[in-house]
């Protein structure tokens, strides 16, 4: 992960943008006091964080996923034609 200074990202914003979408990886951005640190990244990575935490905010999600990823690790997946 990189990490850029707050000055050169306000500096840089649009490169920053472009490359946090691109390469799919986040950017820290740094300050002098170090409570005031910050992470860029993109909406899809954004989007996928939140996805991610609601879809685990269940236990009963999780237990399913875990059964289910279980089931078709033993070849008891199906193959199915959405339209």
């Amino acid at each position: 992960m990189e990490a850029e200074t707050y000055s050169n990202v306000r500096n840089n914003l649009k490169h920053f943008l472009k490359k946090v979408n691109e390469d799919v990886e986040p950017v820290i951005i740094t300050s002098k006091n170090n409570d005031e640190n910050a992470i860029l990244i993109s909406k899809k990575e954004y989007d996928n964080l939140v996805e991610n935490a609601y879809i685990r905010s269940s236990q009963a999600n999780v237990d399913h996923i875990m059964q289910s990823w279980a089931e078709l690790k033993e070849g008891k997946g199906a193959e199915h034609k959405w339209e």
